[in-house]
C-alpha cells in the first residue's frame, strides 16, 4: 500500500501556513510546515516531497536562497517548488523566481482552485514513479533470486514470493507505466507553447524519467537481451 505524499509548505508567517492546510487538506496527503528556509532545509535532510510550496519573502533566508540551496542537493534538486508571494514587482521579480528553479509562481492571494490542482499533478506524478520504483525493484529482486547460486533460471510456471509469477508482475508494471506516460503525454499538450521555460523544462525532465524506466523495463522483457540486474532509474 503506498504511503501519501508529502507537500512542504514554507511561509514565516503562521496564517499563510495555515491557509495553505486548509486550501491543501482535500487532498489527503501529509503536509509538513516549515517557518524558514533553515527549517525547510532541514526537512529535506530526512524525507522525500511530492512538492514544495515556497513563499518569497521571508526574513533571513528569503525563499530565492532557500531554493538555490535545495536545487543544489542532488536529493532534492529535482523537487519541484511553487514560488509563492504578495509582492509583484513586474516580469524581472517573475523571472528571478523560475532562475531560481521554480515550476510555477503564484502571486497572492490566489485562487484555492488554481493552487489545489497545480499541486495535484505534481502528486500524482510523485505517486505513479513511486509505484513504479517500487514494483521495478520487487521485480529485478525476483529475477535475481530466480536465477539461483548455480545461474540457472526459475521454471517460467514458478511462482514468486509474492504470489505472482515474473511475467505477469511485468505485465502489470508495464500497464502502469504506460498510464504514466499518458497522464505525460497529456500535461505537455496542456501547456502548449504559451507555458513558461521553467514549467516546460520540468515537463520535459519527467518525460525522461520516463523514458528512463520504460528502457528499463524492456530491458527485463524475456529475449531483451536485458540482464536480471538491469539498472533502474533512481528517484533522482
Amino acid at each position: 500500500m503506498v504511503q501519501k505524499a508529502k507537500i512542504l509548505l514554507v511561509d514565516d508567517r503562521p496564517e499563510n501556513l495555515l491557509a495553505l492546510e486548509a486550501i491543501l487538506s482535500a487532498l489527503d496527503q501529509t503536509l509538513v510546515r516549515a517557518s524558514s528556509g533553515e527549517e525547510a532545509l532541514k526537512a529535506l535532510l530526512t524525507d522525500d516531497f511530492a512538492v514544495i510550496l515556497l513563499d518569497v519573502q521571508m526574513p533571513g533566508m528569503d525563499g530565492f536562497e532557500t531554493a538555490a540551496h535545495i536545487k543544489r542537493r542532488e536529493r532534492t534538486r529535482d523537487i519541484p517548488i511553487i514560488f509563492l508571494t504578495a509582492i509583484n514587482h513586474g516580469p524581472h521579480h517573475t523571472f528571478r523566481g523560475y532562475a531560481a528553479g521554480a515550476v510555477d509562481y503564484i502571486s497572492k492571494p490566489f485562487d484555492p482552485w488554481v493552487l489545489r490542482a497545480k499541486v495535484s499533478v505534481f502528486v500524482e506524478l510523485y505517486m505513479k514513479n513511486v509505484q513504479l520504483r517500487e514494483q521495478a525493484s520487487l521485480l529485478r529482486r525476483q529475477l535475481e533470486n530466480g536465477s539461483g547460486s548455480s545461474g540457472q533460471a526459475a521454471p517460467e510456471s514458478a511462482e514468486t514470493e509474492e504470489g505472482a509469477e515474473p511475467h505477469g508482475l511485468l505485465t502489470e508494471l508495464s500497464t502502469r507505466l504506460a498510464a504514466v506516460e499518458e497522464q505525460a503525454e497529456a500535461l505537455s499538450k496542456q501547456l502548449g507553447d504559451s507555458a513558461e521555460s521553467a514549467t516546460v523544462a520540468t515537463a520535459a525532465h519527467l518525460e525522461r524519467k520516463i523514458t528512463g524506466l520504460r528502457r528499463a523495463l524492456d530491458a527485463l522483457e524475456p529475449g531483451a537481451g536485458g540482464s536480471a540486474t538491469a539498472q533502474v532509474p533512481s528517484q533522482n
